[in-house]
């Protein structure tokens, strides 16, 4: 199988174009001509925009010649009925002549002439180049007699099928074909739903029962699916935000205490266990607070990001966001999402 590249005048760009457009080796190229390998190349550039412009037939036509000599394969002329297309040429236009004019209907028309589906005559099909054109001119004469004008827009058949009415007496219900012998199945009544969507919606009467609304001590919002993993990630993200200055501090004044004792020998050997508190800590943090997200926008509330938070979340200055958020959702068991403000609760 000789390959495409081994023809000269062929670039990289040229070739990929001839394998998009389905030419894989020499003998393909071999058995076409200038003008449909023109065509195809073109389609084939059209969608996939291999290269600026697709060759000029002469190009082409080098390529193909030094295809056949490589191969020794020759253009392909398909035999069969196309061989004899000048033969059968007066015998087609007789025939496009002798055919019916097929106009397309819109649906106004159908309405205003009060016409059906099985009004409209089928089309008569006309196979080109066949031997077979002066018979079919024949029958499409014959078919064209049984035909009449009904208007000028549309033919309709002289026998053409009554339209099938649907009559109401005819119509049945399912209980009709019940069997009165069959034991009644009882259907047990499901679980009302509407009680879980108040409940997802607000909290209930006891949750809330003297406490003022406009208070933050009122639990609102919607239910969290999970209100554990939110309240262990506000508790864990809050011991982390404690623990990192202080296992810091601990770290620095027992280093100095072991290196200067004169100057600092009050430093307890406890303050070791902050240091080693942090990982453990952290630990925690991964699996708590990293999974915690809001129900309505799914962004973590417990991670640092560099966005414009909205308005109404929890916010101190100089603490930023992730703090007051903590404080809040231990104390009063609710709070506003940083990112998208929407109240959301832990308590149903």
């Amino acid at each position: 199988m000789i390959r495409i590249g081994r023809i000269d005048g062929i670039d990289e760009d040229s070739l990929a174009l001839l394998e998009a457009a389905g030419f894989q080796n020499a003998a393909s190229l071999a058995r076409i001509t200038p003008i449909a390998l023109q065509q195809e190349l073109a389609g084939a550039n059209r969608l996939l925009r291999i290269v600026p412009s697709v060759p000029e037939p002469s190009i082409l036509g080098q390529w193909i010649d030094k295809a056949r000599e490589l191969t020794g394969v020759g253009e392909m002329v398909p035999e069969g009925p196309s061989a004899h297309a000048a033969d059968v040429r007066p015998a087609v236009l007789e025939m496009l002549k002798a055919a019916l004019v097929a106009i397309p209907l819109s649906a106004r028309t159908l309405v205003e002439k009060n016409l059906g589906v099985n009004d409209v005559p089928s089309a008569v099909p006309i196979n080109d180049f066949t031997p077979r054109l002066v018979g079919q001119s024949a029958v499409v004469s014959q078919r064209a007699a049984d035909v009449t004008a009904a208007s000028e827009f549309v033919k309709l058949s002289k026998t053409g099928s009554a339209k099938f009415e649907i009559h109401a007496a005819r119509l049945r219900s399912t209980e009709d074909y019940t069997d009165p012998s069959a034991p009644a199945i009882e259907i047990q009544p499901q679980k009302d739903d509407a009680d879980r969507l108040t409940l997802l919606r607000t909290a209930r009467k006891e949750t809330n029962k003297g406490r003022n609304p406009k208070s933050r001590r009122y639990v609102r919002g919607v239910l969290h699916t999970n209100p554990l993993r939110i309240y262990c990630g506000a508790l864990v993200t809050l011991l982390m935000m404690l623990i990192i200055p202080l296992a810091a501090a601990a770290t620095f004044l027992l280093l100095f205490s072991s290196y200067q004792p004169k100057f600092s020998p009050w430093a307890p050997s406890w303050l070791i266990a902050l240091p080693i508190a942090l990982p453990i800590i952290g630990v925690f943090y991964m699996f708590f607070a990293n999974e915690s997200s809001c129900r309505i926008c799914c962004q973590k509330l417990f991670i640092p990001k560099l966005h414009r938070k909205d308005s109404r979340a929890h916010h101190v200055k100089m603490l930023g966001y992730i703090l007051p958020l903590c404080v809040h959702i231990i104390l009063f068991r609710w709070f506003r999402c940083t990112h998208c403000g929407t109240p959301i609760r832990l308590k149903e």
